[in-house]
């Protein structure tokens, strides 16, 4: 988004055209642009304000630096001149340089009283170089008319003579001549070299108004002599600018012609008010026009990473200033760069720059920038970032996605895909992993700096700076900088970087490098001072050393004339302050200024232009002192003039800071100094919640859209409905354009306006807001306001929608953010408190189900509530390891979570903040065990690298590495343990081939114990209170070890496990005893005295678990039974029989009552111990089908009493194929079709004992189900592959393949009731939805857990999940679906194919190739992690 600026300038005749444009043209205008992404602003200095402020000198300057902001900053239409029948006054130059004036006076000698006028007038002074003369004020308002007429006259004079003689150029001989208007058209169009680019002219033309020009009414509207006459003059120069205008550019010429009137254009007359409307059609028009052909040449030069590059312009631009005046620290600077030669080619400690604010930190950074390519060689890479001089580096999140993207581009590396972008988490992994791939190249240095580590929000409110790498590696050098003594910013650094020769302090200048300073400020602004004058100043300043106080005093300094006797300067920055503020309030009004700052301190972010003048318009103080002396130009709106905040803004010079912020431009208060004192001046008590409440009041949109605010003014005596004409603010302004700004300000103003209740109904209680704010920021930006507003109320509802929104955040990271996807998440899990908690998440829930009814796109939409609720065990899912996790440990004191991946990444999570900390990325192989210990502040971590690793969890640095000297054979034993005796200092790590044991202090070997290859120990543990360790081999022998020095203490075969083999362990450190799990379910006790039998499971254990007072036990089986006679392979329920039809591993089916635990009925199987493979039932419940390895049994279910009775099997046949039977389906008149692991698909009529092949499948065919009306089926496989077959024909209709990147296959399938869609569960978690009618994919929703079944219901489906909720869900799809959204846009890895049968035949028929099918199905084909990405918080 860009600014968009627009200036408009006329004379007092053209008053009812200006307000015409403000009351009707100027809105639409805005609304336009705000669809866009535009600001919109109105710069139009005349505007409420006197004539005689109009037009003196100090506004003529004003007009024309406005008149090149706007050109620099538009969008679209940047000058517009409204042009009558006045040429306006000349007004006296403000300063004549040297030579000029010399030419001037040497015409004026012959005219004594001429040259005496002129000289009391003009002062010299020598303190410009080169010299000028200064206009001096021309006395009181009611004398300086004619005063200023004869000055003008006399000057102009001087000029035409000068010119006639060669003495003045053209373009001098102008500024005695030209009226203000002309001067303006010809900054603002004639004088371009790149065409009429954002201009237009409307010129209005009364008709024979020559012939009554005399007449005293129409001298109203011409230009009129001091005494009344007409300024012939005047009237010739205004005919020669329309006569340039329409030969040079006379393409921005609107003209307008009005019948003669004696009266000057008055809305009422019926002519003049078509005219004003057609003005206004027109500038409406034009603009609009503007706008929409500067976005297309936008668009059309766009560069991919535009807003990097405005960025890195941004930062380099300060810089580039900063180094213009920089001056000393040449020892500082020779001694960082031999630091940085030093360490360049080993790991390091990234550098830190402190020192008390305004000490020159940032100047000195950004002149170590400079010299980098010196310090390391011309191909350094320099990154630079001062932050909080710009949105995106004031939070870690954008700074660390800008400096990985240029890092990247540096060093051609792949960019950073948007999965990474999105989730905070996965950036830092990819910033710690992208430093250590730039070091590896062994080329090009990369240096960052990052200036000022206060300014970053993230930093300023966390316990420690969890990016932050603690070592650099090689060729890697960041460089930070923080203020000491403020905010303890940097005691949040010194967690992290420990080494004290990290820390270098920044001291103030020499007394004689301070004048340097000044002198070099002054020549660079070609100003000096006078003897004196710069006597005073260092008398100020006695040794001041401090470059944040020297250039507070260079400003005040640099307005000194010659002339001028300045008084003593502040002795401190604190003081500096105080006395610029006392001073703007006595030049500008003390409400005026109190105001001003302190709306633009109180902001978030900083505001725009056009917002504080809204602002402003809304302040009704500020409008009473206004307009004090004089009444507002309208009847009908009320303004705050421009004027007065442009001269207000140019005394404040650099105490505004500009920065980009969200594609606009922000003004912020520089200095923290003067923050300091705005906020003591002007913010305490009352003043600052009033000045929050009118903030509040605008970005809420309380006034806008002709809402009329009351104010009664001095002069008028009664109160004024008038309309402020501010914004709107909506909170979308397009259905893709966000009010960004007032998402990220409205509740900071709320909150400090006390108007909490607002802030909980209309922003952290609606799901208007909450969706609209996370589509536009993301989901962290979401939280981070919940975190920022929420402790403000004492609302416990608040807190359940926030941890809701946490739980969401990995549904939203992986799909992308999108209404339907948050509506749902939200909905689904906050559906359990609608009664409970009716006030808020009542209302929320109540909002979703509004929002889902109104949605035109297909939708599932939640009737109950499925997902993990908030207030329940599971607190978050921390999501950012790319691989599979392999291990996790807690440090509870610290509360950190230590976690270990496949790739070998150990990862540190803060438990609290829900972010990296850390990330090690030191082993090559997968992490198996990690350990914390010390308090929490230590962690080994052990791999398959064979290295044990000894982390510090505070810092993150390495302590030690240790390898274990393993094989690295892939077929020898990976059977490992890991143990830890903080008492003795010795960590014990065991294999299948040894045991060895190292001191944690000095890394030494203790000792090593080599195993049995023949017989590889399974489990080893160190019971610490026996001084000894103890071994389980896979044979079940139980070795005994001296704990100290490795030596054997006795060898006992287990006497209570028969024919079983170890499969896990525990130890029980205070009973010195170890607790074994096996193969067969056996859980035995082991101690050095003995074994002994604890339990007897069904099968395997697979793990044991010890509470920490070793009292309890828990165990984990490879598998769940039911009660029943062997393990359930598979079950049907009969709806309508009411029957629970159980298969078995036996191959029995036994047959359960709905209402009954006894089973009433058997069904052996057709040979012994065949085990069940599949069941299903018709949809009319009279068939079930018994699928075997390749037997199908067929039976009837009849009704009966007092249940269904099952008859048959009615017909058996075999497949008599090699590959066995996965999925069956059974219709009603005994056809059946089943599906093989091989992927192959059969139609077989019982009837007629005939088969049909069905198009095989490419992998094994995981479902099968048949529509209502038996005419329809479809089939799914591993392959993620779904097949929509005709039955009557035996041949497909669709080819659906639905892929992604995470996880393949479908699990389950159905038709809903009236058979137009199919619901399909998938193994990547998700449910997806799409049509009968022409295989498009309507829906996909993500429901964190794989569902094992899917039963229609008259409107949506019923769905049990393995996280053992219930989904209940309505499918929504609009009679016209003329608006169908793409489900999978934000899902980028996604992919969902159709392949038509009609299609392909058309085709053929028509002569065109067609992929083959194995392309489109195994196309994608990927590979998915055998292990987790995620670990969820409990």
């Amino acid at each position: 988004m860009d600014k968009h600026s627009h200036q408009t300038h006329g004379l007092p005749d053209m008053d009812a055209e200006r307000e015409a444009l403000q009351s009707t043209a100027y809105p639409k205008v805005q609304n336009f642009c705000q669809k866009h992404g535009l600001m919109f602003e109105v710069v139009d200095l005349r505007w409420g304000i006197r004539n005689t402020e109009a037009t003196e000198h100090m506004t003529t300057e004003l007009c024309l630096e406005e008149l090149d902001r706007c050109r620099k900053t538009s969008t679209g239409p940047a000058f517009v001149a409204l042009l009558g029948d006045q040429y306006g006054p000349c007004p006296v130059p403000t300063l004549i340089e040297e030579k000029e004036w010399e030419a001037l006076r040497a015409q004026l000698t012959s005219k004594p009283r001429d040259l005496e006028l002129v000289a009391q007038h003009f002062r010299r002074d020598e303190n410009a170089v080169p010299p000028t003369y200064l206009l001096q004020a021309l006395g009181t308002s009611e004398a300086c008319g004619p005063e200023e007429a004869t000055l003008t006259s006399v000057l102009r004079s001087g000029a035409q003579e000068a010119r006639r003689l060669g003495l003045i150029t053209q373009e001098q001989w102008h500024r005695y001549h030209w009226s203000v208007i002309e001067w303006e058209i010809d900054r603002g169009l004639l004088s371009l070299t790149d065409g009429d680019r954002g201009a237009t002219i409307f010129l209005r033309e009364i008709q024979d108004l020559n012939k009554h020009i005399l007449e005293d009414c129409a001298l109203k509207m011409v230009d009129r002599l001091p005494d009344g006459c007409l300024d012939t003059d005047a009237q010739n120069l205004l005919r020669g600018l329309k006569g340039r205008i329409a030969d040079v550019q006379p393409g921005v010429l609107r003209a307008h012609h009005l019948p003669w009137s004696r009266d000057l254009v008055n809305p009422k007359n019926k002519a003049h008010a078509r005219y004003l409307k057609e003005l206004g059609e027109q500038f409406v028009a034009r603009a609009s026009h503007q706008v929409l052909e500067h976005l297309r040449e936008l668009e059309a030069g766009r560069q991919e990473l535009a807003w990097l590059y405005q960025e890195i312009r941004h930062h380099l631009g300060l810089s580039a200033e900063a180094n213009r005046t920089f001056c000393g620290r040449q020892e500082l600077l020779a001694q960082l760069g031999q630091r940085l030669q030093q360490s360049d080619s080993h790991p390091h400690s990234p550098l830190v720059l402190f020192g008390p604010p305004g000490i020159g930190k940032t100047a000195l950074m950004c002149k170590l920038a400079e010299q980098m390519p010196g310090l390391l060689g011309r191909k350094t890479v320099t990154v630079l970032r001062l932050l909080g001089a710009s949105q995106m580096s004031s939070d870690a999140r954008g700074l660390l996605q800008s400096i990985c993207a240029q890092v990247c581009l540096a060093y051609g590396l792949p960019l950073p895909p948007a999965q990474v972008l999105e989730a905070h988490a996965r950036v830092v992994q990819f910033f710690h992993t992208l430093l250590h791939t730039v070091s590896c190249r062994n080329f090009e240095s990369l240096v960052i700096l990052l200036d000022s580590m206060d300014d970053v929000d993230s930093i300023r409110r966390a316990r420690r700076v969890p990016w932050l790498p603690p070592k650099c590696p090689p060729r890697i050098h960041l460089i930070l900088s923080a203020c000491s003594g403020r905010q303890g910013i940097l005691d949040t650094v010194r967690q992290t970087l420990t080494d004290p020769e990290a820390y270098w302090e920044v001291k103030p200048l020499s007394g004689n490098q301070g004048q340097e300073m000044i002198q070099l400020l002054l020549a660079a602004s070609r100003r000096t001072l006078s003897p004196g004058q710069r006597e005073l100043l260092w008398a100020s300043l006695p040794e001041c050393g401090h470059p944040g106080r020297l250039r507070l005093a260079f400003e005040e300094a640099r307005k000194w004339a010659s002339f001028t006797i300045p008084a003593p300067l502040a002795s401190t920055a604190k003081e500096a302050m105080h006395h610029l503020c006392a001073r703007l309030e006595q030049t500008h009004g003390q409400v005026l200024v109190a105001h001003v700052l302190g709306y633009i301190a109180s902001s978030r972010h900083g505001l725009s232009e056009a917002e504080l003048k809204d602002v402003l318009s809304l302040d009704d103080e500020v409008l009473q002192v206004v307009y004090r002396d004089w009444t507002p130009p309208s009847k009908e709106l009320l303004r705050f003039p421009p004027l007065l905040w442009v001269r207000l803004r140019r005394d404040l010079g650099h105490c505004l800071a500009r920065r980009p912020v969200d594609g606009f431009t922000l003004l912020a208060i520089a200095h923290r100094q003067l923050a300091e004192v705005v906020q003591e001046r002007y913010l305490s008590g009352v003043e600052r919640a009033k000045r929050h409440g009118v903030l509040a009041d605008f970005f809420s949109g309380a006034w806008s859209q002709g809402t009329k605010k009351l104010v009664t003014l001095p002069l008028v005596g009664k109160p004024l409905n008038l309309d402020r004409m501010v914004a709107p603010q909506p909170l979308w302004f397009s259905d893709t354009v966000a009010n960004v700004r007032k998402l990220k300000e409205m509740p900071h103003h709320l909150v400090h306006s006390g108007r909490l209740e607002t802030l909980k109904q209309e922003v952290l209680g609606s799901m208007n807001w909450i969706s609209c704010r996370g589509i536009s920021g993301g989901i962290e930006s979401l939280l981070d306001d919940f975190d920022l507003y929420a402790p403000y109320l004492d609302c416990p509802e608040v807190g359940l929608v926030r941890e809701a929104l946490q739980l969401c955040r990995p549904a939203l990271e992986l799909r992308g953010m999108e209404r339907s996807i948050l509506y749902t998440e939200l909905l689904a899990r906050l559906h359990f408190f609608t009664t409970s908690h009716p006030a808020l998440v009542g209302q929320l829930c109540q909002q979703a189900q509004n929002w889902f009814r109104m949605c035109p796109h297909p939708v599932l939409v939640p009737l109950t509530g499925f997902l993990q609720p908030p207030g329940g065990p599971l607190r978050a899912t921390l999501t950012g390891c790319h691989k599979g996790i392999t291990a996790m440990a807690w440090s509870v004191e610290e509360r950190l979570l230590v976690v270990g991946t496949q790739d070998g990444t150990v990862a540190v999570w803060d438990t609290e903040e829900h972010q990296v900390i850390h990330m090690h990325m030191g082993h090559t192989g997968e992490v198996r065990y990690v350990k914390v210990f010390a308090k929490g502040t230590l962690a080994l971590s052990a791999s398959k690298d064979h290295t044990l690793r000894l982390w510090n969890l505070l810092t993150g640095q390495e302590k030690f590495t240790i390898w274990d000297g393993g094989s690295k054979d892939p077929m020898h034993p990976e059977t490992w343990s890991l143990h830890l005796d903080e008492t003795k200092k010795v960590v014990y790590l065991a294999s299948g081939s040894k045991v060895s044991a190292w001191h944690l202090e000095t890394a030494e070997l203790v000792f090593q114990i080599p195993g049995d290859p023949s017989d590889c120990w399974v489990y080893a543990g160190v019971l610490a209170s026996r001084a000894t360790l103890l071994t389980v081999s896979q044979g079940g022998v139980a070795g005994l070890w001296s704990s100290a020095t490795g030596k054997p203490q006795g060898r006992q075969h287990l006497s209570s496990i028969k024919e079983e083999t170890p499969t896990c362990g525990v130890s029980l450190q205070k009973q010195g005893k170890m607790v074994t799990g096996f193969s067969k379910g056996s859980v035995s006790l082991i101690s050095p005295e003995g074994d002994s039998l604890l339990e007897k499971l069904p099968e395997a254990v697979r793990f044991l678990v010890v509470s920490e007072d070793e009292s309890l036990l828990a165990a984990g089986e490879e598998q769940d039974v039911l009660d029943a006679s062997s393990e359930v392979r598979c079950l049907e329920v009969a709806q309508q029989a009411n029957l629970l039809f159980t298969g078995l591993v036996s191959g029995v089916v036994l047959v359960f009552p709905l209402n009954s635990r006894q089973d009433v009925m058997c069904i052996p199987p057709p040979e012994a111990r065949k085990a069940i493979n599949c069941m299903a039932l018709s949809q009319g419940e009279e068939r079930l089908a018994i699928a075997y390895d390749s037997i199908i049994l067929v039976l009837d279910i009849s009704p009966g009493d007092p249940c269904p009775v099952v008859d048959g099997p009615t017909y058996t046949f075999y497949t008599q194929l090699p590959e066995t039977i996965s999925s069956v389906a059974v219709l009603a008149d005994y056809r059946v079709i089943y599906g093989m692991t091989d992927g192959e698909l059969f139609l077989y009529e019982c009837a007629n004992s005939k088969v049909f092949p069905l198009e095989a499948h490419g992998s094994r065919v995981t479902c099968v189900q048949v529509s209502h009306k038996e005419q329809l089926a479809v089939s799914g496989s591993e392959e993620a592959l779904l097949c929509l077959w005709d039955l009557q024909a035996c041949k497909w209709r669709f080819e659906t393949s639905y892929t992604n990147s995470y996880c393949r296959g479908v699990q389950c399938v159905c038709f809903s009731k009236d058979d137009k869609y199919v619901y399909a569960g998938l193994k990547d978690r998700s449910i997806i939805v799409w049509s009968v009618l022409d295989g498009t994919l309507l829906a996909v929703q993500f429901v964190h857990a794989v569902v094992n079944r899917i039963i229609p219901t008259s409107n949506g489906f019923i769905a049990p999940t393995r996280h053992g909720y219930l989904i209940r869900e309505r499918f929504q799809d609009p009679s016209s679906r003329a608006s169908q959204q793409d489900p999978l846009k934000n899902f980028k890895k996604a992919v969902w194919k159709v392949k038509s049968r009609q299609r392909d035949e058309a085709a053929a028929v028509a002569g065109v190739p067609q992929d083959s099918r194995s392309a489109s199905a195994q196309g994608n084909a990927c590979k998915s992690n055998k292990r987790s990405q995620v670990c969820l918080l409990v």
